[in-house]
């Protein structure tokens, strides 16, 4: 899928969407480490797809990130969110940035570069 004009969404309906690309992404490097059950794919999944984990990402990401990738991922850190007690606001904040910036690259059709960021980041939580 490819949208003509993604910087006309909203923040938050972007990370909406790129926190599912972002799990799908983990889900999938999970399942292709090796046959486990679900539950504990599951439980291993949720140390990636955390606020804190993909907090930590960010600071991985930031300095391969285009000015176009900056300036999403900085709105989607700026936008307005309740932020749920399991994580400290600034890292909520930083994972909703990441978000955003995985669904941005989704519609623009750029799953290479998809790829590529996830990539880091996963070397990094590995």
């Amino acid at each position: 899928m490819k949208c003509e004009s993604p910087k006309l969404y909203s923040p938050l309906a972007l990370a909406f969407l790129g926190d599912a690309v972002f799990e799908i992404l983990v889900r999938e490097r999970l399942v292709l480490k090796g046959n486990a059950p679900v539950n504990a794919l599951h439980q291993q999944s949720i140390r990636y797809v955390c606020a804190q984990a993909q907090s930590r990402a960010v600071d991985v990401l930031l300095p391969l990130l285009t000015p176009e990738e900056e300036e999403i991922f900085r709105r989607g850190r700026n936008a307005s969110v309740n932020v749920p007690k399991s994580a400290s606001t600034g890292e909520y904040h930083r994972a909703t940035g990441l978000e955003a910036l995985f669904g941005f690259l989704y519609l623009k059709g750029e799953q290479d570069r998809i790829q590529r960021l996830f990539d880091a980041v996963w070397e990094q939580g590995e």
